[in-house]
């Protein structure tokens, strides 16, 4: 299923097991990401501060961000290991992450469908042989519901609090980088957060009470800028329009406007975990956009929720929208150059448009055959002897000659 959306690896080698890595992600999003542009939408309309404020609808957002899109990762993953039997494991091995932690559990998804995938399989492999006739449906399903059920135990158990520590250390790292006035370096633990969906725990549990107490004494603080900027996701998606996988490019447009202007940054994080290393791209992007800000005193009144272009410039301060636009323009502009770069400027997107002649190489093999197919031409004769039995039925004439002469 990776291979839809991927080209193919060949080699050994480390770079080749990352481009693996990298495709086997790619195969577990992309196929969903017509539900993240869904979550996007209800977030950007029915959330309080949404489009169409309402409170009922906006019930769907937690449960569509928290249990299925994690759980249909899981699925994809389950899926690409062992057809529709890892496909199910992996769904019920994913509600375990699901339960274990308050916040999506997008990586654990990725990690639990296709290891609980892989354990069914060697399950199979191993009962295969030893199931005796008119068992086989007993023995498939109870092997499937033990390996789901206790790899759902395990995702509660193991994965969710090892999150917990993660995003806890995260915090403490982020929180000590800006009491030592090191803000821009600050983007090299908030963008990696952010992809990993942590992004509302460095937000609001870390940033946003410190710039709470910065803005009383202030009346702005730059905080609020540090991980709502909408500048490097932005430029991400500009150079996935322009030089990613053509697969890719029709989902883009889409997900710049629920991500700039609907303020849904999620959106564009499946985008960074199917190719990771574009996570340079946007740690590049963060990190020049918080300098400008310092370079030209910008900073917001409170938390810009969600992180839209509109509620960006609704809580800046009087007077203070050249250093927030110009922030935003910068980090856009490094964002869109780095990750280029890493795209190679769509070059190997069009690797593929050369593998087109490959196949007329397959036109060239036909004359291999017409060697062997010169062979077949002595049987061709060989058919035409048939055709003179045909007039061999004529030979009847000659015999009446003959028996004119008698």
């Amino acid at each position: 299923m990776a291979d839809s959306y991927t080209p193919l690896v060949y080699g050994t080698g480390v770079k080749a097991t990352i481009q693996r890595l990298g495709g086997h992600l790619a195969g577990m999003i992309m196929p969903n990401i017509g539900a993240f542009i869904a979550w996007g939408l209800i977030t950007a309309l029915f959330i309080p501060t949404g489009w169409l404020p309402d409170k009922e609808l906006a019930a769907l957002v937690d449960p569509v961000i928290k249990a299925l899109l994690p759980i249909l990762i899981a699925y994809t993953g389950g899926r690409m290991v062992h057809g529709q039997r890892g496909a199910v494991v992996g769904a019920v091995a994913a509600m375990g992450v699901v339960v274990g932690s308050d916040i999506p559990m997008f990586l654990g998804a990725m990690i639990v469908g296709p290891l609980a995938a892989v354990i069914l399989k060697y399950v199979d492999k191993f009962t295969e042989q030893r199931t005796r006739a008119g068992f086989e449906m007993l023995v498939d399903n109870f092997t499937a519901g033990i390996v789901g059920a206790a790899m759902a135990v395990a995702g509660v158990l193991g994965i969710g609090p090892v999150v917990r520590v993660v995003t806890d250390a995260a915090g403490q790292a982020v929180e000590w980088l800006i009491t030592n006035n090191l803000l821009p370096v600050a983007s090299v633990l908030i963008e990696p957060a952010k992809v990993l969906f942590l992004n509302n725990a460095v937000n609001h549990g870390v940033l946003g009470p410190l710039g709470v107490a910065e803005a009383v004494r202030q009346g702005k603080s730059i905080l609020f800028m540090l991980e709502s900027n909408p500048g490097p996701g932005l430029g991400l998606l500009v150079a996935y329009l322009l030089f990613g996988p053509r697969p890719l490019r029709p989902s883009t447009p889409a997900a710049m406007i629920i991500h700039f202007f609907g303020g849904i940054h999620e959106i564009y994080f499946p985008y960074v975990l199917m190719k990771p290393r574009l996570i340079l791209a946007v740690i590049a992007g963060g990190a020049a956009g918080v300098f400008t800000f310092m370079i030209t005193g910008a900073g917001l009144v409170a938390t810009p929720s969600p992180g839209s272009i509109f509620a960006y410039l609704a809580v800046t301060p009087r007077g203070g929208w050249l250093g927030s636009i110009a922030g935003i323009a910068v980090a856009t502009a490094v964002s869109f150059a780095v990750a280029a770069v890493l795209l190679g400027f769509g070059r190997g997107e069009k690797d593929p448009a050369p593998d087109v002649p490959g196949p007329q190489d397959a036109v060239a093999d036909p004359p291999a055959p017409d060697p062997a197919g010169t062979e077949p031409t002595s049987p061709e004769p060989m058919s035409t002897e048939p055709m003179s039995t045909e007039p061999a039925s004529t030979r009847p004439v000659r015999t009446e000659p003959v028996s004119k002469e008698a």
